[in-house]
């Protein structure tokens, strides 16, 4: 008799949980979808483009320095001295060392500036998902990539798009 109440009262609490749940309004949105197609992509990656053309264009003169060295002490090895040659070789060295440092810095400061501009454009998207979820009355809102399957769910991704147009 009591496992006869437990099993009724679950089953009860299980049609209540249900149907709380279908009353739920639920939205899906495809983030980077909206991400890709934002016009403000393209002026972020002009302006770090800007941003880091001087320091592209160093790099590009110190490959190109210590590429000619390199050709030079190659095309001169056999009638260099070998004092010279290894002094040549010490130099090529330390350029080589200095290029690699300034390109690691380098990477790391255009990925730690793209990062910064990317979240920003996040937060407005995010935004956006908010101002259209509370005005459409959504209760939850999903991004499509964070989801296997949905059926007959409303995809508000248009919305969104225009919002933070």
């Amino acid at each position: 008799m009591k496992q006869v109440f437990r099993i009724i009262s679950l089953s009860v609490i299980l049609i209540f949980s249900v149907s709380a749940a279908a009353s739920d309004k639920i939205a899906i949105v495809n983030i980077s979808d909206i991400f890709q197609q934002l016009p403000q992509l393209t002026v972020v990656t002009h302006k770090l483009e800007k941003e880091f053309k001087d320091r592209t264009i160093a790099l590009q003169n110190m490959e190109h320095d210590l590429q000619t060295k390199i050709q030079n002490m190659q095309r001169n090895r056999l009638t260099m001295k070998a004092s010279d040659q290894l002094q040549i070789e010490k130099e090529i060295i330390k350029k080589r060392e200095a290029f690699n440092t300034t390109v690691r810095v380098f990477d790391q400061d255009t990925r730690r500036r793209q990062i910064e501009e990317r979240d920003k454009i996040i937060y407005q998207i995010q935004n956006a998902v908010q101002k259209v979820a509370k005005l459409q009355g959504y209760d939850l809102v999903l991004d499509r990539g964070a989801v296997a399957y949905v059926s007959s769910v409303k995809d508000i991704t248009a919305d969104v798009l225009k919002q933070v147009k």
